[in-house]
């Protein structure tokens, strides 16, 4: 799959946009703010239903305009698939497959993979283990529609229990509450088994700590699975592309860290109920996990130079484009921090039959014409305040 025709509207800072693209190799040029991430954040919107850069979708419409629409025409053997994205100002954004509008936006998740790398890849080393999880949970997702919505499940119990713990963390006798002050909105989770639950006083168990617990044990115990699955699979990947790209320089490698890899978790829940009540939240699970990011036997983050700790994270994204076959791959302003032979090593290896099709920023009219003179058939476009011209 790659795509073809790129249309947009009032996004961000581009008015209009008309764009064809190359089945291999696209390069937009241009200035710092001049709008080239813009463009690729349109093309990450169309497979995961929001932008990258701004959750808020008011935010992405252009400043003075009342509404945005981002599309895409899409070739799969052949045959075309249109995605549309329509954001209005106080209303609900539309997406829609062709002429049908999606009920659930979690249901596009998958149908178009991508993977996007970009100067923000560096919070996965700097920021807390939520970023790696989230990692993690990107890529599953992609291709295991059921990873997804036991994911969903768990994270709506987990804010239901904290929620629950929260309130008898601020009501130490643990004196009764009103049925709604849980959560006003149930999911269907819970709906048909709250009605005759009561709660005990101090020190008695929670009836309805209990059942979230139940519910979230089985999809804890799913995710588990498929994260230790993926991990193992993805280790080798990610080490052969590191190996390529830094001439075999140093050793690289992950650990993936749970919870489960030595307890049984509806028992953790058991033995630490008390001690959640009094923290207000959930103090096991897999919303703990943790990836550990290795530079031979020691942490990336104490030991890596900037050109390393840059290179392992682009490994990471290209082995996660290896795992998914060949989804479309965003490099956003890439090649800074990195000597000329492992941007020569870069490209040299995306371009390759291994990738799919691909998007490339850089501030360097030269320095691509360059890189890219072995692709003639590699399209470039020039980007100057919005403006995008061929």
């Amino acid at each position: 799959m790659y795509l073809d025709e790129l249309h947009i509207l009032n996004y961000k800072n581009i008015r209009e946009a008309q764009l064809h693209f190359a089945d291999k190799l696209n390069c937009f040029v241009g200035l710092n703010g001049q709008g080239k991430t813009n463009i690729l954040d349109a093309i990450y919107l169309l497979s995961f239903t929001k932008s990258a850069y701004n959750a808020i979708d008011s935010l992405n419409i252009t400043h003075g305009e009342e509404m945005a629409m981002v599309q895409g025409i899409y070739q799969e053997a052949g045959e075309p698939i249109t995605i549309t994205c329509g954001m209005k100002r106080g209303q609900k954004k539309q997406f829609r497959n062709g002429k049908k509008d999606y009920k659930r936006m979690v249901d596009h998740i998958g149908l178009l993979p991508l993977v996007m790398v970009s100067p923000q890849d560096g919070r996965l080393i700097e920021d807390g283990s939520d970023e790696r999880r989230r990692f993690l949970d990107v890529v599953i997702s992609q291709h295991n529609k059921e990873y997804l919505n036991r994911l969903n499940t768990y994270n709506v119990l987990l804010k239901q229990r904290n929620a629950l713990l929260k309130e008898e963390s601020d009501d130490p006798l643990h004196l009764p509450l009103q049925r709604g002050r849980v959560d006003t909105q149930p999911s269907t989770i819970e709906t048909n088994l709250t009605p005759s639950l009561g709660r005990e006083g101090w020190g008695g168990s929670s009836p309805l700590l209990e059942v979230y617990e139940l519910q979230m044990v089985p999809q804890a115990e799913y995710i588990y699975r498929e994260r230790s699955r993926f991990v193992e699979l993805f280790i080798p990947l990610f080490q052969e592309i590191y190996s390529e790209l830094s001439g075999d320089a140093e050793q690289v490698s992950l650990r993936y860290i749970s919870q489960l890899q030595d307890r049984d978790l509806a028992e953790a829940y058991v033995r630490t109920r008390e001690r959640d009540r009094i923290l207000g939240w959930t103090s096991q699970g897999i919303h703990k996990d943790e990836i550990e990011m290795l530079l031979g036997d020691y942490p990336l983050k104490r030991v890596g130079s900037q050109g390393q700790q840059k290179t392992y994270l682009l490994a990471m994204k290209l082995a996660q484009a290896l795992y998914l076959g060949k989804p479309i791959l965003l490099l956003d302003d890439i090649f800074d921090k990195l000597d000329s032979e492992r941007v020569a090593r870069i490209v040299r290896l995306v371009n390759s039959d291994r990738f799919g099709q691909i998007f490339i920023t850089d501030t360097d009219r030269q320095h691509l014409t360059d890189l890219l003179r072995p692709t003639p058939e590699a399209k470039i476009f020039y980007v100057e305040r919005g403006e995008i011209k061929e």
